[in-house]
C-alpha cells in the first residue's frame, strides 16, 4: 500500500453529480469516517454504493459511499469514493475534509500511474484511455479502446514471448557448447526471428493508417480556377465556408474545413486557383496552394475539362470531375461529383475513406502512438541485423541484437520504459484520474 491520495474526479464547475476518489493505505477510513450511513450496521460491502450524509468543510451533504477493497479496484489499492452534489463549492470543501484527515492532494495521472505500478494495466493501455479522454473524432475513440483493451500490448508481449525462448535456445548454446555436438539449429532460431520481424514490419506499417487516426487527415482541393474547388469545399462541409464567385482568383488563401467521414476526421483546404499571369498577391496563394498540394496525405484534384494533375500534387491523388449535372465527365478520372446537387458527394467521401485508412479493423492491432512507432522500428532494425548476422557472428553477439528488440519492445508494454517515458505519458492525464 502506498499513501492516501485524494481529488475531485469530476470536471470543475457545476453538475449534477461530483465525484472525490482517494487510493491507497487508509481510503476507506478516511471516507467512512466522514459518513454516516443511512443504513444501520451499514456493511460496506465490495463495490456496493450506500447511501448517506457526508460531512464536508463546515457543511453536510447528501450522497453515496463506495469503496473498492484491494487488489480488486482500479488502481489495485483500497480504493473509496464519495459522491455528492455537483456544486464546485461542496466537491472542494469534501476534498479538503480528506486532506485533513490525512490523504494528500493527488497529482496528475496518479491514480493511472498506481493501476500501472501494481500492473492492473500496461502503459500503453494506460495511453490508450487518455486517447479516449481527449479524442475528437469517433475513430480517435475506437483507436484508444483498441489500446486500453491491450490489444497492441497483447500483440507485442506475444513477440516478446517468442524473443524470449528463442534468447533462452540462444543462451544455450553459449552457456554449454559441448552439450551439442551440433550446436544450436539456427535455421529454427532464423525462421523464428524472421516471422518476429515481420510481425514488428507489420505493427509498424500501420502507423500510417494510425497517425491519420489520431491527427485526421489532410486533404489539398487544388485546380484551375473556376472549377468549382469553393463550391466542392462547402458542399462536403455542408455549409457556406469558402467565398463562391464566378471571378477567377477569389481565392487567394487557403480556406480550411473538417468533417468526419465514418468516425475520421478529414482536414479539408481549398487553395488558389493554380493559373498563369495572375497579379502579385494571386501569385502568394497559388504558391501557398502548391505547398499544399506536396505536402497534404491526399490532394483532390478538382477538373471540369479533363485537365491533368500537377506535378506538385506530393500526397496520393484523387482526380474529381465536378459539375457533372451540366458537363459530360471526360478525360481521366476518379470520381465525377456535382458540387451544386450533391451528386457523387457519397461516393467521394467513401472513396477518400478507403485511401485514407485502408482496411484498419478494431479487430486488429494497429499503431497510434509516435512513441510506440518509433520503438517498433528500433526492434524491426534490431531483428534485421540479426538476420544479417546469422551466418557470422556468434551466438552471444546475435543475443544482444534480440535482446534489443526485446527492450525496444518493452518500453511499449512499459516493462523497459524510463522514468522520463513514464512521466510523460502520465502528464497527459488530469488530476483525479
Amino acid at each position: 500500500m502506498q499513501d492516501c491520495i485524494s481529488a475531485v474526479a469530476t470536471p470543475a464547475g457545476t453538475g449534477g453529480i461530483a465525484v472525490i476518489r482517494l487510493s491507497g493505505e487508509g481510503a476507506a477510513r478516511i471516507a467512512r469516517s466522514m459518513f454516516r450511513p443511512a443504513m444501520k450496521d451499514c456493511p460496506y460491502t465490495h463495490a456496493t454504493m450506500y447511501f448517506g450524509q457526508i460531512e464536508g468543510d463546515g457543511f453536510t451533504d447528501y450522497g453515496y459511499l463506495v469503496i473498492f477493497y484491494a487488489p480488486r479496484s482500479f488502481t489495485g489499492e483500497e480504493v473509496a469514493e464519495l459522491h455528492c452534489h455537483g456544486g464546485a463549492y461542496i466537491a472542494r470543501g469534501i476534498l479538503s475534509k480528506t486532506l485533513s484527515l490525512g490523504a494528500r492532494a493527488a497529482e496528475r495521472g496518479e491514480f493511472t500511474r498506481r493501476a500501472f505500478i501494481n500492473g492492473k494495466l500496461t502503459l500503453s493501455s494506460a495511453e490508450g484511455m487518455i486517447d479516449m479522454i481527449n479524442a475528437e473524432s469517433l475513430a480517435l475513440v475506437r483507436a484508444g479502446a483498441m489500446m486500453y483493451s491491450e490489444k497492441l500490448s497483447g500483440e507485442v508481449r506475444r513477440i516478446q514471448d517468442g524473443l524470449t525462448d528463442t534468447l533462452a535456445r540462444v543462451a544455450v548454446e553459449i552457456d554449454y557448447p559441448e552439450e551439442d555436438s551440433d550446436g544450436v539449429d539456427m535455421d529454427r532460431i532464423r525462421s523464428d526471428v524472421r516471422l518476429f520481424h515481420d510481425g514488428i514490419a507489420a505493427l509498424a506499417a500501420s502507423y500510417g493508417c494510425g497517425r491519420k487516426i489520431k491527427s485526421g487527415v489532410s486533404v489539398a482541393i487544388c485546380g484551375k480556377p473556376n472549377v468549382g474547388k469553393s463550391s466542392l469545399l462547402n458542399a462536403l462541409l455542408g455549409y457556406d465556408k469558402a467565398i463562391v464567385s464566378e471571378e477567377a482568383g477569389t481565392t487567394r488563401d487557403v480556406v480550411e474545413g473538417s468533417i468526419e467521414i465514418e468516425g475520421l476526421t478529414f482536414h479539408f483546404t481549398d487553395t488558389a486557383g493554380i493559373r498563369e499571369g495572375a497579379g502579385a498577391v494571386e501569385k502568394m496563394g497559388i504558391e501557398r496552394a502548391k505547398n499544399a498540394m506536396r505536402t497534404a496525405d491526399i490532394v483532390l484534384f478538382v477538373t471540369d475539362s479533363g485537365d491533368e494533375a500537377p506535378a506538385e500534387s506530393g500526397g496520393a491523388l484523387i482526380t474529381v470531375f465536378n459539375k457533372c449535372d451540366k458537363i459530360t465527365p471526360r478525360g481521366k478520372y476518379d470520381a465525377a461529383v456535382s458540387a451544386k446537387t450533391g451528386e457523387g458527394l457519397p461516393a467521394l467521401k467513401a472513396g477518400l475513406l478507403r485511401l485514407a485508412a485502408g482496411d484498419y479493423s478494431l479487430d486488429k492491432s494497429f499503431v497510434v502512438e509516435e512513441r510506440h512507432y518509433r520503438a517498433l522500428l528500433r526492434a524491426e532494425e534490431a531483428l534485421g541485423s540479426a538476420l544479417s548476422h546469422m551466418e557470422t557472428l556468434t551466438a552471444d553477439l546475435i543475443s544482444v541484437d534480440l535482446r534489443e528488440a526485446w527492450d525496444a519492445l518493452g518500453e511499449i508494454t512499459g516493462e523497459t520504459a524510463s522514468e522520463a517515458i513514464v512521466d510523460a505519458v502520465f502528464s497527459r492525464f488530469c488530476v483525479g484520474k
